[in-house]
Formats: C-alpha cells, structure tokens, sequence
C-alpha cells in the first residue's frame, strides 16, 4: 500500500469568497500531492498566487503561496492507495505539468457546475473536477457523480480521507523546517521514499 495527500485550502480573495458562499463551506481548492510536506503537490488554479486571472495547471510551491498568503488555511489529508496507483498518478501529474500551458482552468464549466449539469471542454478543468478525473482513471471515485460535477465540498465529505493536518499553512512549513533541523538525514529518506 502507499499514500497520496490531498490538501484542502482556504485563501482570501474575491473569487475564493464567491466558492465559498457557492459550496458553504471554508475550503475552495483542492491539492494532489505525493507527500504530507507537500513537497511536490500539484492543481489546477492560480498560474502565480498573486494574480487570480491567469489559471490552469501547476506545480504549487508551499514557499511561494505562504508569502503571497501569510493566513492560508490547510486541511491535509491522506489517501490510500496501491504504490502502483500512486506511480501512476504521480508520473500523469508531471507528464502534464510538462504540457501545463495547454490545460486551462474552466471558467465557461462554472454555470453548469451551479445548475448541476456535467459540462467537459477538453484541457479545461475546476482544481477539483481535474483531480476526480485523474483519480477516477486509476479506479478511484471520489463522488458518485461525473468529474466535472466534482467541488471541493465532495473531497471535505469524502470519507476515504483521513485528515492528518488541520492549521494555517505557516504551522505546516515552520513543522516540516523542525523536522529537518532534528534530523536531515531522516527528513531526506522520508521525502525519497514517497517517489517509489
């Protein structure tokens, strides 16, 4: 068996408030990553943090957005899986961040999100419909519904999920630099160990 994390996250911002007030609830985005450090962690969303106009899909750097968002919320959660499952996953996610410029956030989907209605232009994904079809590709159904119908809210209520951290972003990065400092060579095998 291995894990995959998936964060939920909470930032400030017109558009996240307008998700908000949508889904009810606190958490707009949602994060694949290979680890709990979210060391290599990837969506579709905000090309650079600071500009919400340019999306689709990236690599998020934890650094970057904790500058650009000191109050960032995180609900990081864990995801079981087969290590064949994960090393698929994984090897999708940078096949296409290779081919990041070509996958667009789907801003025309939006409405029919609203009316319940499946809406799929091809290469344009909501952070969360672009995780549901990846998962859903390897036998992993995170709703019963189609992918692109998939919130944030269905991975908070996906009870497959075990939550392993909860706080603001800060606390995340300031836990993941003690455990460097206490032991580097322990943190390094930790990190090289969720790639196999």
């Amino acid at each position: 068996m291995a894990d995959l994390y998936i964060a939920l996250v909470d930032t400030p911002g017109f558009f996240a408030w307008l998700i908000r007030h949508f889904l009810g609830q606190r958490y707009v985005h949602v994060v694949l990553s290979a680890d709990k450090r979210l060391s290599e962690s990837y969506s579709v969303g905000r090309r650079n943090p600071a500009v919400p106009l340019f999306a689709g899909f990236e690599k998020e750097d934890k650094y970057e957005i904790l500058h650009t968002f000191p109050k960032a919320y995180y609900r990081v959660c864990r995801l079981s899986c087969t290590r064949e499952q994960k090393k698929r996953i994984m090897e999708k996610l940078r096949e296409d961040y290779g081919r990041r410029f070509m996958i667009h956030y789907a801003v025309p989907a939006l409405p029919f999100l609203a009316l319940g209605i499946p809406f799929y232009v091809r290469e344009q994904y909501t952070c969360s419909s672009y995780l549901a079809k990846v998962l859903g590709e390897e036998g992993i159904s995170v709703a019963d519904k189609h992918f692109s119908l998939v919130t944030p809210k269905d991975f908070y209520e996906w009870e497959e999920l075990e939550p392993v951290f909860e706080g603001e972003l800060s606390e995340l990065v300031a836990e993941d630099e003690a455990a460097w400092r206490a032991d580097p060579v322990r943190h390094w095998l930790e990190g090289v160990s969720v790639y196999e």
